[in-house]
């Protein structure tokens, strides 16, 4: 009996002291992409069809808008569009039938490259450099890889 309480000590101290006796230190590296892409997005807005007072306001109310929309494009590139689509029909007869998109995103970094007027529409050029992307995110939550363990 005393062996097999000797056996079963001898066993619990074996497992359990390998993990006290040895510690680690970890290096880690920034993990950084090879390339960088840049998307680009335009905005459209009619400038006569906004509602406003004066053809300053309707031209301001444009701008945005065009804004807006290209704001939209780029967030449908990074984010992709749920499109949700459905019908109904009654008697063999279509009777109703829709079709509804959703787009829903945060762009962080983007620039306005251009912003005129062609004709009766204004126009915003965006771009988003995921090179600023990737920075900002560095900033932000420093994602890292295992460079080296050592253990002592």
């Amino acid at each position: 009996m005393r062996a097999i309480s000797l056996v079963i000590t001898l066993g619990c101290l074996t497992l359990s002291g390998c993990s006290s006796v040895f510690d680690k230190h970890v290096e880690y590296k920034y993990v950084e992409p090879n390339n960088y892409p840049v998307l680009k997005a335009v905005g459209y807005a009619p400038i006569s069809l906004q509602k406003g007072a004066s053809a300053s306001q309707k031209q301001l109310m444009a701008i945005k808008a065009s804004k807006l929309e290209a704001y939209r494009e780029l967030t449908e590139q990074v984010y992709g569009q749920k499109v949700t689509a459905g019908m109904s029909v009654e008697n063999a007869v279509a009777k109703d039938d829709y079709l509804e998109s959703k787009v829903q995103g945060v762009i962080k970094g983007a620039q306005i490259i251009k912003t005129y007027a062609v004709d009766d529409t204004y126009v915003t050029e965006l771009e988003l450099n995921m090179k600023r992307v990737h920075d900002l995110y560095i900033g932000e939550i420093k994602p890292r890889e295992v460079k080296k363990v050592t253990y002592y």
